[in-house]
């Protein structure tokens, strides 16, 4: 766990950082949303930054995700909290999952679709979702190649009544490499207007950027940021899934 004063400086550094990103690209400051990445940080550490304002915070584990919320139910500064779901999801999990997060950025299957749709059905919720594309058409991460999207919009649309499409989301294949990721940051732009005109929907969000590329990401036109390192420091030893 980090100290509270340390946690807040940083915290208060990306925020100024990304206003900077957000002013060169000659955008609005409301145009982009930044979700503090959380996973396998302390619950204190959320607390803290939740309390200098903070709103959103991403979680790739389901586990750790709903027992942060549990611990951190009582306290008054985290009462507003969204929660993100932005690592992949198991078919298998989606009912944990659907009606407890503010939105799913990791939506990749029919399956895990249906799945979702099951339990969003059953409790009489819609569950706002990003459609999560391997841009870099690497076979060992996850997410859905470009051209299998198509397909996978067509059944959420006539399928999923209770999954709201939202947007894309996307991890480029370079790591903390600034403008390097531009190029994969454009696709998932050109990806999600080409998406706009076969279907209708307004998708308002493109989910990417991270610590190291976030302002490539602002500049092609990102909506929500996933910054973790930056405000919460290098992550510890993941202990559980």
């Amino acid at each position: 766990m980090m100290d509270d004063s340390a946690l807040r400086e940083r915290y208060r550094s990306v925020l100024e950082r990304l206003g900077e990103a957000i002013a060169r690209a000659g955008r609005k400051p409301e145009e982009v949303r930044l979700i503090a990445v959380s996973k396998l940080h302390p619950a204190e550490d959320v607390a803290c930054v939740a309390a200098a304002g903070q709103v959103d915070f991403g979680e790739n584990y389901v586990q750790e995700a709903l027992q942060k919320r549990q611990d951190l139910v009582a306290q008054p500064q985290c009462r507003d909290i969204r929660w993100h779901m932005i690592g992949h999801v198991q078919s298998r999990k989606a009912a944990q999952v659907a009606g407890a997060f503010a939105l799913v950025h990791t939506l990749d299957s029919v399956k895990l679709a249906d799945a979702l749709e099951k339990r969003a059905a059953a409790l009489g919720v819609v569950q706002p979702v990003l459609c999560e594309i391997n841009v870099g058409e690497e076979p060992q991460k996850a997410g859905i190649m470009a051209d299998a999207l198509p397909e996978l919009a067509e059944h959420v649309l006539a399928h999923c009544p209770h999954l709201e499409m939202q947007g894309l989301m996307c991890l480029p294949p370079v790591f903390d490499a600034g403008e390097a990721a531009r190029p994969y940051f454009a696709r998932l732009y050109r990806l999600r207007e080409d998406m706009r005109a076969r279907t209708g929907l307004p998708l308002p969000h493109l989910s990417m950027g991270m610590s190291g590329d976030f302002a490539a990401a602002v500049a092609e036109g990102a909506t929500l940021v996933r910054i973790g390192t930056d405000i919460f420091g290098p992550r510890p030893p993941k202990l559980t899934a």
